[in-house]
């Protein structure tokens, strides 16, 4: 009989050993990451081993009231596992009444070990309870299985299924010796398998939270606009069980909806429920970070919310909202890891509104620029109108009263007025150059492909550069006057800078068109520019090429500065145009 005693509890002694060593694992988890369920499992494994420890001191000294504790402390074991698996699956909160089912075991096993005589019915009842509360358990994870697809889960809810029939055979095989020891090393299979599965669990939500966590931060950085707000109200939706997510800024008069994903889009029509009101205004307030969990599911309100501060952004504080029917990914995070994370999701929301300002500033300068060109060239065209139809008549006046005096005047007199007409003949010649420079009248009256005809072959004379021209059929009166005048002015800086800068021989100028679009390229032969160089031609300090680029841009066109074929330098212009009427 001794023998006997010591096998069975040195077999109850290992069982106990690899219980304590899961409670800790769990409480060590409980300590890290100040997540309920982690507690409460931990709690039921230190009671499973409390539970050993009792029918172990029954064995040695045979004290009825250590079996007695032994079955109490078993059934709360069995209550306390099912209430953790509720507090993951769903952020279950304590309610009074989960007190009477505590009281049951106290009161049941007092029945069955001091009153009853029958241990059929003694032990009937208490494997009953034990096997369905396990059973139940098991359904837990299977029900979680079924939202999220979790592998863990279902093998949690396979072993605890066998565990909840295994101890269906304790009041014909254990009770009668049948299976001592080796019971205790099957119970301790049990246990390690259970904890085993929780832990896959546990592991597979984390990295699915840090995978889904690290996307929806990322998505933020890859780009601009309002598709950021969409991946990152659009990835929490990957989460297991997750319906729906929400961005909300705060505002005097509380939370404000600033834009929602699956289920949290209908709360921009119907309202956020209160109860996601409250949770975030709560957010809001302190800054932190919150979870919370309530078994009463409503359509527009699941159990599960997850509220994860974003700081400030647009100089008010933003929080992200997640709401799903199970415990998702975020329920297993460090709150230190969830407050780093909204405060990078915080910093891309803040990217991308300074994006935002950034581009509404730049449309806002090219707005000002083009409106800037545009009034410079109704400057040049208002000064070009007034020396050609006041100044340069003024000289036609002056060139006739000369003519008239000349007449009149003594014969000595006549070289100097003939030098006089001359002068005004030069400043005549001088306003007709500066009013074509101005505003080219040619382009006004009969296009773009005459005006650079003019404009080359005026370039030839006073540069003395040999100037190719090649003007297809373009159909270019499909442009704009602006478009035109773009053209022009892109031809006039080109040559500009070649007869400056280039110290070439020859030039090339070529208008064609490529489907719906008119090109224009200036060449030259001349010394070119060095290729690590070329990115900055054309930039702000080139005022020249900066002007033309802006114009083109202007007008929905293109400027290219790349190395010439034969040497030198070429600009290349492109211009959408309509159909060749």
């Amino acid at each position: 009989m001794q023998v006997f005693t010591q096998a069975e509890a040195a077999a109850a002694l290992f069982q106990a050993s690899v219980t304590l060593g899961l409670a800790l694992i769990f409480a060590f988890l409980h300590r890290r990451y100040r997540k309920p369920h982690f507690f409460w499992w931990s709690v039921a494994f230190g009671l499973y081993g409390l539970g050993l420890a009792a029918i172990v001191t029954f064995l040695v000294t045979e004290i009825w009231a250590f079996l007695y504790w032994h079955q109490v402390v078993t059934g709360w074991t069995a209550l306390a596992l099912l209430y953790a698996a509720l507090v993951f699956e769903r952020q279950l909160v304590w309610r009074g009444w989960f007190a009477a089912l505590l009281a049951f075991p106290l009161a049941w096993s007092y029945v069955a070990i001091f009153i009853l005589d029958d241990f059929g019915l003694a032990a009937g009842a208490t494997v009953v309870f034990l096997s369905a509360t396990t059973l139940w358990t098991g359904r837990v994870f299977w029900r979680y299985h079924r939202r999220t697809g979790s592998s863990a889960a279902t093998f949690l809810a396979a072993a605890l299924a066998l565990w909840a029939l295994h101890h269906l055979d304790y009041p014909i095989l254990r009770a009668r010796g049948a299976w001592n020891p080796w019971g205790y090393f099957v119970d301790a299979l049990f246990v390690l398998t259970t904890g085993v599965g929780i832990l896959m669990l546990v592991l597979e939500e984390f990295r699915q939270g840090l995978v889904t966590l690290s996307a929806l931060s990322g998505d933020l950085h890859r780009g601009v606009g309002q598709d950021n707000l969409d991946a990152l109200l659009q990835r929490p939706l990957g989460l297991r069980g997750v319906r729906g997510a929400g961005l909300f800024r705060g505002a005097p008069s509380g939370p404000v909806l600033v834009r929602g994903s699956g289920l949290c889009e209908d709360w921009a029509r119907t309202g956020s429920p209160r109860r996601v009101t409250a949770l975030v205004a709560e957010v809001l307030r302190t800054g932190q970070s919150e979870l919370e969990g309530d078994p009463g599911q409503t359509p527009s309100s699941p159990p599960f919310l997850a509220a994860i501060a974003l700081g400030e952004v647009g100089g008010s504080p933003m929080v992200l909202a997640v709401a799903g029917d199970v415990a998702a990914a975020f329920a297993v995070l460090d709150p230190g890891i969830l407050a780093a994370v909204g405060a990078q999701i915080g910093a891309g929301l803040r990217h991308v509104e300074l994006d935002r300002a950034l581009e509404q500033r730049s449309l806002d300068l090219e707005r000002l620029s083009v409106r800037m060109i545009q009034q410079h060239e109704e400057q040049r065209r208002r000064i070009g109108r007034e020396l050609h139809d006041e100044t340069a008549q003024v000289f036609s006046a002056l060139k006739l009263q000369l003519g008239v005096l000349k007449e009149t005047a003594p014969d000595a007199l006549g070289e100097r007025f003939d030098r006089l007409v001359e002068l005004v003949d030069v400043g005549s010649r001088s306003i007709r150059n500066v009013t074509e420079d101005l505003r080219p009248a040619v382009l006004d009256d009969l296009g773009l492909v005459p005006a650079l005809r003019a404009l080359v072959a005026d370039f030839r004379e006073w540069s003395g550069l040999t100037i190719d021209l090649e003007l297809a059929e373009t159909g270019s009166r499909t442009l704009t006057p602006a478009a035109e005048l773009a053209m022009f002015r892109a031809v006039q800086e080109g040559l500009s800078n070649v007869a400056r800068h280039a110290q070439a021989r020859q030039a090339k100028v070529a208008l064609t068109r490529s489907g719906d679009r008119l090109c224009l390229t200036v060449a030259d032969d001349g010394v070119g520019i060095p290729a690590d160089r070329l990115g900055h031609v054309g930039g702000p300090g080139r005022s020249g090429l900066f002007g033309m680029r802006e114009r083109i841009e202007a007008e929905g066109g293109t400027v290219a500065i790349r190395p010439a074929p034969g040497g030198g330098l070429a600009v290349q212009v492109e211009l959408p145009v309509g159909p060749t009427p």
